[in-house]
């Protein structure tokens, strides 16, 4: 698995963490899945631009 690292704004940083903490998940599985569903959202888009 590729490892990347990211820069966030405090205020975005602090959602992350306090939604880890309520879901008992680390805050790398939280950003992960939360990236994963936008480029799946932004692909969906781009498909249905392209018709």
């Amino acid at each position: 698995m590729l490892e990347y690292t990211i820069r966030l704004d405090p205020a975005a940083a602090r959602l992350y963490q306090r939604v880890a903490e309520a879901s008992g998940r680390p805050v790398e599985s939280v950003l992960s899945d939360a990236l994963f569903q936008l480029a799946g959202e932004l692909s969906l888009e781009a498909i249905h631009g392209q018709k």
